[in-house]
């Protein structure tokens, strides 16, 4: 890949980070149980780390410098559960007694965008080689258990949705 493709590649990147960090930041406002916006808090604190990560990639490689994944990876957090076991236990027992509907669907839209940002930098990893590929491939790692995360309590939303009394 060459430089100038491979800035506007990143640059792509940045924007998607951006906008999932929009996205998580606008998302608190609607967010009904505590430890949900918990969570989302610390997703915003890692996607600002993303955000610098790539951001130093972009200058770098608009400086002409090669690029060294090793003196990046202090700017970059490594990814952590979000909810504590106490926290998880709380955010689903609120779900069961408080309208989630709000929460369903911003954990639905967020799992959709870090699956879409993860497989993008998965396959641009798969294209590239060296420190290009091993950036992309730590992206993507990152990126993933964001996409796990959301997926996982999406779906014991639904499940507790699915399974409350229908009376009658």
């Amino acid at each position: 890949m060459q430089n100038e493709q491979l800035i506007k590649v990143y640059e792509y990147a940045l924007y998607q980070e951006y906008t999932g960090k929009n996205f998580f930041e606008t998302s608190l406002k609607h967010l009904s149980v505590g430890a949900a916006v918990e969570a989302f808090k610390k997703l915003i604190e890692e996607e600002e780390k993303h955000i610098k990560f790539i951001s130093s990639i972009i200058e770098r490689l608009k400086a002409g410098e090669v690029l060294k994944t090793d003196e990046l990876l202090d700017l970059a957090l490594q990814p952590n559960d979000f909810f504590s076991r106490r926290a998880e236990s709380q955010f689903l027992s609120e779900s069961i007694f408080s309208s989630m509907v709000p929460d369903i669907t911003v954990f639905n839209t967020a799992w959709l965008i870090e699956k879409d940002i993860s497989e993008f930098y998965a396959n641009m990893a798969e294209k590239a080689s060296g420190e290009v590929r091993r950036a992309f491939s730590l992206l993507s790692e990152w990126e993933k258990t964001h996409e796990e995360f959301f997926r996982a309590y999406r779906n014991k939303l639904q499940e507790i949705y699915a399974n409350l009394p229908w009376g009658g």
